[in-house]
């Protein structure tokens, strides 16, 4: 997967709201955006057709369902994401090699153009030390970030979706060739929300971050294009916003 210079494209904006309407409303207001985020909320809500839909607008969807089920199971899952057009497809690292793997030839059988990019989510950005602690996994959660996204190269994955805490580290580890994906991302003017491990568009992007998934700075903003066209800026380093506008 060719990686993209222009930074309004590297931004997956996150379709967290609950209708199709809205949905394709803000994929309609967006048109500087490459790819849009359907994660579960929206997906249970609107069924694949939805996905159908913003690929007829000329978009990409990244379909954020964290698939985490025996390896025939998410092996069929991505089968099925392949035949609605889902451009990358997220899986739980956490269900181990194998699943991983199967998930892997599943994407392989598709046409060059068809295969999905497979990343594997490492630990939840609401997640912290001593909540894993508290689930059982002794490690920082650095050390199992690691520890996942080694087991997510070695079974094929493209890459990983992480905190942008962990960018640097998987940088040093895996190089430029595997793909890093950070949600928790906040611009200065917005709201941290329900995420604990945030960082700024801008130096998330210096840190490495290949693609980053923002979703309530831009689509609760009482104008998400300006919104959207504001983060392009912090990344290009700009004074004026339109010069990111419509790069697709």
């Amino acid at each position: 997967m060719e990686k993209k210079t222009d930074m309004a494209k590297r931004i997956i904006v996150a379709l967290d709201v609950g209708t199709k309407e809205e949905a394709l409303n803000l994929v309609n207001q967006l048109q500087g955006a490459d790819i849009f985020k359907v994660g579960l909320k929206l997906f249970i809500a609107e069924g694949p057709s939805l996905l159908q839909e913003i690929r007829r607008l000329g978009k990409k969807v990244f379909l954020d369902l964290k698939l985490h089920d025996i390896p025939n199971t998410v092996a069929q899952a991505v089968r099925m994401g392949i035949k609605h057009g889902a451009h990358m497809i997220t899986l739980h690292s956490s269900g181990g090699v194998v699943m991983m793997a199967r998930a892997v030839e599943a994407a392989r059988e598709g046409k060059e153009g068809a295969r999905p990019v497979l990343l594997a989510v490492t630990i939840l950005t609401s997640l912290k030390d001593e909540d894993l602690d508290q689930i059982g996994m002794k490690a920082s959660t650095a050390e199992q970030v690691l520890r996942l996204a080694t087991l997510a190269k070695g079974a094929g994955m493209n890459g990983v979706v992480c905190a942008p805490q962990e960018i640097e580290l998987l940088r040093r580890e895996f190089g430029k060739e595997f793909l890093v994906v950070t949600p928790g991302i906040r611009p200065l003017w917005a709201v941290s929300h329900d995420q604990k491990r945030i960082m700024t568009p801008r130096l998330a992007m210096e840190k490495g971050a290949d693609y980053l998934v923002i979703g309530r700075p831009i689509i609760e903003a009482s104008s998400p294009t300006k919104a959207f066209l504001k983060i392009c800026a912090e990344l290009n380093g700009l004074v004026d916003s339109s010069h990111c506008k419509n790069r697709t």
